[in-house]
């Protein structure tokens, strides 16, 4: 499945950074869409402006925490931002210590240049996408 067609000030939006971290983000928001279809639970995604940055959100199914993306002022890196009240970070962290670069509990940072590590990053969107889902299914037992 491919994303679908970028909305008006969702592309404004992706059009206003850098063109690396752009065409960066536009690779991750790919690998969103593809993540999300992968999975029964997290249902049609919707993508919207979330402080001025494009954000991917499963307001259908609520089975997930918000997705942002977008860049850190003081980093040339693309910024893949998270809620800063959820685990998720420290759960990327703990699984992928050297493989990405974090700040604090809320971003996950990648190079613009060379491959995106699509299944790394796959396992870390699958987990916000499925937050909530995880969470109702701990507090079940």
């Amino acid at each position: 499945m491919t994303a679908p067609r970028l909305p008006r000030e969702v592309n404004r939006a992706f059009d206003a950074l850098p063109a690396p971290i752009g065409k960066r983000l536009l690779q991750v928001r790919e690998l969103i869409f593809a993540t999300a279809a992968a999975h029964d639970g997290v249902g049609n995604l919707t993508e919207t402006l979330k402080w001025g940055e494009p954000a991917y959100l499963t307001d259908e199914t609520g089975s997930g925490s918000t997705i942002r993306l977008g860049r850190l002022k003081d980093s040339d890196q693309a910024a893949i931002l998270f809620n800063c009240k959820t685990t998720l970070v420290d759960t990327f962290r703990e699984r992928f210590p050297d493989r990405f670069e974090y700040r604090q509990t809320r971003a996950l940072l990648l190079p613009v240049a060379g491959k995106l590590p699509e299944r790394e990053l796959a396992v870390c969107l699958s987990l916000a996408l499925t937050y909530h889902l995880d969470r109702r299914g701990k507090k079940a037992r």
